[in-house]
C-alpha cells in the first residue's frame, strides 16, 4: 500500500530544491466552519465543506472554540508537515482524522433537513473555490506541456483524482481530501440511516473496511481503488462525528472508551513501526491501515472529552488577537488548504532571490527551512487576501478580504 503515499520528504535547502523542482508532498486534510446561533456576529454559513459544529462547548457568541482551535491547529500542522516532512507529525496530531470527524458531526446535524438540499449546499460551497484554484493550476500545467484527456472532467467535479503532469503534481495531489470529503457527503444519508439502526455496533464495525482492504482484498491501483482506500481509512472518523452529534458518546463508559482508544492508538503505532520497511518510513500517510487505527483512537479521545467533559475553550475570547487568528483560519480553511502548497512552492524561488541582496545574505538565515516556513506563511496570508473571497461567493455572502 506504499504507492498510496501522500507524504513527502522534508524540503531541502532552497537552492537544491529549486534545481529539482520538488517541495514536500501535500498533506491530508481538512476543515469545517462553525455554525451560528441567532445572536452570533456575521460569519460563514454552516454548509461549508469544512464547516462547523454544534455541541456543549458553544460560547455566548455561538462559536465552539474547542473545535475552532482544533481546526486551526490541524491546518498549521499540515503546512508544517509539508515544509519539514516530519514523519512523526501525523502521530502528534492526525489532522485529517480530526477534520473528517468534525465534518461528520456537521453532516449529521445538517441532515435534519432534506438530504438533497444538504448535499447540494455542500457541493456548492466546495466547487467554486476548487474551480478558482484549479484554473491557475490547469493553465500552468498546459503551459508546461500537459495534454489532458477525457479525465479532465475530474477538474470539474472531483469524484476521482484530477489528472495532471509531474510539473503540477505537488499542487494537485492534495485534492485527495476534497474527493474523499465529497464521497462522504454523497454517502452520508445512507451511512447515517445505517448508523442509527445500531450506533455502537456500526461505529466499531466501521473499521472493518480497512481490515478487508489490508488483509483480504487489494483494491485496483487506479482512481477507484485509491478512493476506496481513503474512504476505508477515514470511515470510522466520519461515523464518529455522527456518534458525537447524536449523543452516543455521552452514554459510553469512560473506562471502556479510554482503554479501547489507547489500544487502537497502540495497535496503529505498533503496525506503523513494524511495517516501515515496506514503505521506508513509519509516516502514517504511507500506511493507511496504521493511519486508520491511530486516527480512530486519537480522535475518539478528543471527541469523547468534548462530549463527556464539555470542553469549550471559552477562555480564548480573552486573547483577542489569538481568537481573531483562529476565526480567520476557520473561515478561510478551504483557501489555506488549497493554496498552501503553492505558497510553499513559490517560497523557494523567492528565498533564492534573497541571496542576491548582500545584506539579506549576511543577516538572514536563508539556508534555514524555518525561514522558508515563515515566508510560506506570508504567502499564505497573501492568498487569503487575494483568493479567500471566493469562499464568501460560494456561501452566497458578501465577499470580504478578511472574515
Amino acid at each position: 500500500m506504499g504507492s498510496h503515499r501522500r507524504g513527502g520528504p522534508p524540503v531541502a535547502d532552497s537552492g537544491a530544491v529549486a534545481e529539482s523542482g520538488a517541495v514536500p508532498d501535500p498533506a491530508r486534510l481538512p476543515r469545517v466552519e462553525p455554525e451560528t446561533l441567532p445572536q452570533s456576529p456575521p460569519q460563514s454559513p454552516p454548509d461549508s465543506p469544512f464547516a462547523g459544529l454544534t455541541g456543549k462547548g458553544r460560547t455566548a457568541k455561538g462559536r465552539d472554540r474547542y473545535f475552532d482551535t482544533l481546526r486551526a491547529v490541524a491546518l498549521v500542522r499540515v503546512v508544517t508537515y509539508h515544509t519539514f516532512g516530519w514523519a512523526w507529525a501525523g502521530m502528534v496530531l492526525p489532522s485529517m482524522g480530526i477534520m473528517f470527524a468534525l465534518a461528520g458531526t456537521l453532516m449529521a446535524k445538517s441532515l435534519e433537513r432534506p438530504a438533497l438540499k444538504v448535499i447540494r449546499s455542500r457541493v456548492r460551497r466546495l466547487l467554486p473555490p476548487f474551480w478558482f484554484w484549479g484554473f491557475f493550476v490547469v493553465v500552468a500545467m498546459l503551459i508546461h506541456g500537459w495534454m489532458p484527456g477525457w479525465q479532465i472532467v475530474y477538474w470539474i467535479v472531483p469524484l476521482g483524482d484530477p489528472p495532471g503532469n509531474a510539473w503540477g503534481e505537488q499542487a494537485w495531489e492534495i485534492l485527495w481530501y476534497l474527493r474523499t470529503y465529497l464521497w462522504f457527503v454523497l454517502l452520508s444519508p445512507l451511512l447515517l440511516r445505517v448508523f442509527r439502526l445500531a450506533p455502537v455496533a456500526v461505529l466499531v464495525l466501521s473499521l472493518a473496511p480497512i481490515v478487508v482492504v489490508q488483509f483480504f482484498w487489494t483494491p485496483p491501483d487506479n482512481r477507484f481503488g485509491i478512493g476506496l482506500i481513503d474512504l476505508a481509512t477515514y470511515l470510522f472518523c466520519w461515523i464518529l462525528g455522527f456518534a458525537h452529534r447524536d449523543g452516543v458518546l455521552d452514554r459510553l463508559k469512560p473506562f471502556a472508551v479510554v482503554v479501547l482508544s489507547l489500544a487502537a492508538i497502540g495497535y496503529g503505532g505498533w503496525y506503523a513501526f513494524t511495517h516501515q520497511a515496506e514503505t521506508g518510513s513509519y509516516d502514517l500517510d504511507d500506511i493507511p491501515y496504521a493511519q486508520a487505527f491511530w486516527s480512530a483512537g486519537f480522535v475518539t479521545l478528543l471527541m469523547y472529552a468534548k462530549a463527556r467533559l464539555g470542553i469549550d475553550f471559552a477562555w480564548l475570547v480573552r486573547f483577542k488577537r489569538l481568537d481573531r487568528i483562529v476565526r480567520i483560519f476557520n473561515a478561510r480553511a478551504v483557501t489555506v488548504y488549497l493554496w498552501h502548497e503553492l505558497a510553499l512552492i513559490l517560497a523557494i524561488p523567492l528565498v533564492d532571490q534573497f541571496w542576491n541582496v548582500p545584506a539579506f545574505e549576511a543577516y538572514l538565515p536563508l539556508e534555514s527551512q524555518w525561514f522558508m516556513f515563515g515566508i510560506g506563511w506570508i504567502l499564505i496570508g497573501v492568498f487569503i487576501l487575494l483568493c479567500g473571497w471566493v469562499e464568501d461567493v460560494a456561501a452566497k455572502t458578501k465577499p470580504r478580504l478578511l472574515p
